[in-house]
C-alpha cells in the first residue's frame, strides 16, 4: 500500500476495535485483547473499562488485582455499563477490592438488572427473596426471577418453583411450582431435580409417578443434591419394584433433553 493510500485509510472504529478484542479474548489471546482494550479504557470507553475490570478480576492476561478490578468496574458502572455494574456488585458482595457491603451490592445489581442483564436479575431476585442487602420483597423476587428465567437462567426457574410452592407473595400453586422445577430440572439444576422428584412422589402439581420421582431424585443425588434428595429417595425406592428401580436408573443415565 502506498503512503498516499495509508494517509487516507480509515482508522478502525471503536466498535470494530472492541469486536476485534473480543474475538482475541474468546480465542484465549488475552494479551492481544488487553492491548486493544487498554487505550480505549483510558479514553473513557465504558465497555473497554468493564472488560479491563473483568480481566483484573479473573486474572486473565494480567496478574489478578482486585483493587484495579474494582476501580475499572466503577468507572464503567458509573457510565451505565451493565456488565460493569454487575461485576462491581459482585465486588461489593464478596468484598473484592472494596469493603464488603451487601447494600451497595444490591444497588448495583438492580442498576444492571434494569438494563436487562440476566445474571444481575437472577442475583437480585435471590437477594430480595432472602432480604440480603435490601428489604425482603417477595413480589420483587418473583419479578426479577421471571425476567431471568425468560433469559434461560435455571436458578431463577428453580426459585420460581420454590416461590409458588411456599406461597411467597403468591397463592400456593403446586402446578406452577412443578412447572418451574421441571424447566430448571431439564437444564440440570439439581435442587429443582430433587423438588420435581418429590412432586412426582407426592402427586403434587403432577400426576403421582414413583418411577419418574425416582428418576429425578437419582439425578439430583448424582449432581450433588443428595442431602435434599435423600429422604425422598428412600421413600421412592420403598415404593418401587426392582424392575421400576431399574427403569428409573436407566432414565437417569440418559442425557437431559
Amino acid at each position: 500500500m502506498s503512503w498516499v493510500a495509508r494517509l487516507f485509510e480509515k482508522a478502525p472504529s471503536i466498535e470494530e476495535r472492541l469486536a476485534e478484542a473480543l474475538v482475541a479474548w474468546n480465542a484465549g489471546d488475552y494479551g492481544v485483547a488487553l492491548d486493544l482494550w487498554a487505550p480505549l479504557a483510558q479514553a473513557g470507553v465504558a465497555r473497554a473499562q468493564s472488560n479491563m475490570g473483568a480481566a483484573f478480576l479473573d486474572g486473565r492476561g494480567v496478574e489478578r488485582d482486585l483493587g484495579k478490578a474494582a476501580a475499572w468496574l466503577r468507572r464503567a458502572a458509573e457510565q451505565g455499563d451493565a456488565g460493569g455494574q454487575r461485576n462491581l456488585a459482585l465486588c461489593y458482595y464478596e468484598g473484592w477490592g472494596v469493603p464488603q457491603d451487601q447494600t451497595e451490592a444490591a444497588l448495583w445489581y438492580e442498576k444492571a438488572a434494569e438494563q436487562d442483564d440476566p445474571d444481575a436479575q437472577d442475583m437480585l431476585s435471590w437477594m430480595k427473596l432472602v432480604g440480603g442487602g435490601c428489604p425482603q420483597d417477595y413480589l420483587g423476587a418473583r419479578h426479577w426471577a421471571e425476567k431471568a428465567a425468560a433469559h434461560g437462567r435455571a436458578g431463577a426457574m428453580a426459585r420460581l418453583g420454590d416461590i409458588h410452592h411456599n406461597a411467597l407473595g403468591v397463592e400456593r400453586d403446586p402446578v406452577l411450582a412443578a412447572h418451574w422445577w421441571a424447566r430448571a430440572a431439564h437444564l440440570g439444576q439439581v435442587e429443582a431435580q430433587a423438588m420435581l422428584g418429590a412432586a412426582y412422589l407426592a402427586g403434587k402439581g403432577v400426576g403421582r409417578d414413583a418411577v419418574e420421582a425416582l428418576h429425578w431424585l437419582l439425578r439430583a443425588e448424582a449432581g450433588g443434591a443428595g442431602e435434599l434428595a435423600t429422604g425422598f429417595l428412600h421413600e421412592a425406592q420403598a415404593h418401587t419394584k426392582p424392575s421400576q428401580r431399574a427403569e428409573a436408573a436407566r432414565r437417569a443415565s440418559e442425557p437431559l433433553s
